[in-house]
């Protein structure tokens, strides 16, 4: 079974109904860095990913972070997620700072406030559908909440696969399942890393089709890094890194003004320096 994604005239998936409320908004933004810096080695050779950014995501919105090779893009992630510190400035999640976080602090707001969508899909192959996706719940601590997971995979169209394992699953299956799973407990901002680099091209678009839905639907918050102006088209902005910054932004992206943008950035003096 496919997941049914109904276009609007843009061409993009117009909202389904939700299985859940969203959470409620804040007033805050779902992410917002400020004059973080994060630099890896000493000395001559020190490699300086990120060189003080400033951004501010709203809550409710789709963003796609793009960039060269090299221009912090991985960095940028691991730093707004909570995976990795900064070395200075802040990053706040829902108007809270969390770089001064203990670590089982950080541990316990990432399983309960984030969720992540890996190119790799990170589902354990000793557990069914229906257990990987209940699995943030378990590890935080939290009831179960069978029915919210049960109505997740209907919604990525994988509502009769819940007692299989996902060795049995396609991979744009598996990567459904692990949307599904970054979902159940409704978390402020869902964190994709390439989440259609190991698809084929249909796979691709059901994915990132089921992502778009989860922000006009469901009121989440993605922020995904991706190299492919076709999955940064499905995004509200796309930003651009380069050299560790912030270099450029679009709103409302298109393919075409998506790979202009990317070339012009790979072939800048400043990149290359980079």
């Amino acid at each position: 079974m496919s997941p049914r994604l109904h276009r609007s005239a843009s061409g993009r998936p117009a909202p389904a109904t939700a299985p859940g409320p969203a959470r409620p908004a804040t007033g805050a933004p779902a992410v917002e860095l400020r004059g973080v810096h994060r630099s890896y080695g000493r000395g001559a050779g020190a490699v300086h990913a990120l060189r003080g950014i400033d951004l501010v995501l709203a809550a409710g919105t789709f963003t796609a972070v793009m960039g060269p090779s090299g221009s912090g893009k991985s960095t940028f992630l691991q730093c707004a997620a909570g995976l990795d510190r900064p070395d200075s400035g802040q990053v706040l999640l829902a108007g809270r700072e969390i770089s001064s976080l203990s670590e089982d602090r950080l541990t316990k707001l990432r399983r309960t406030r984030i969720g992540f969508v890996f190119q790799s899909f990170n589902l354990l192959p000793s557990l069914t559908v229906l257990q990987n996706v209940l699995l943030p719940q378990r590890l935080a601590g939290r009831r179960q909440d069978r029915a919210r997971a049960h109505e997740l995979l209907a919604r990525v169209g994988l509502g009769e696969h819940a007692a299989r394992r996902p060795g049995q699953l396609s991979g744009g299956q598996q990567q459904r399942v692990a949307l599904a799973r970054a979902l159940v407990t409704g978390p402020d901002v869902i964190f994709a890393d390439e989440p259609t680099g190991a698809l084929d091209t249909s796979s691709a678009r059901e994915v990132l089709g089921l992502l778009r839905d989860a922000v006009d639907g469901l009121g989440a918050t993605v922020v995904m890094v991706t190299h492919d102006p076709v999955a940064a088209s499905y995004a509200d902005r796309a930003v651009f890194l380069a050299g560790g910054t912030v270099a450029d932004e679009v709103r409302h992206p298109d393919p075409r003004t998506v790979s202009d943008r990317m070339l012009a950035l790979s072939a800048s003096p400043a990149t290359a320096a980079a």
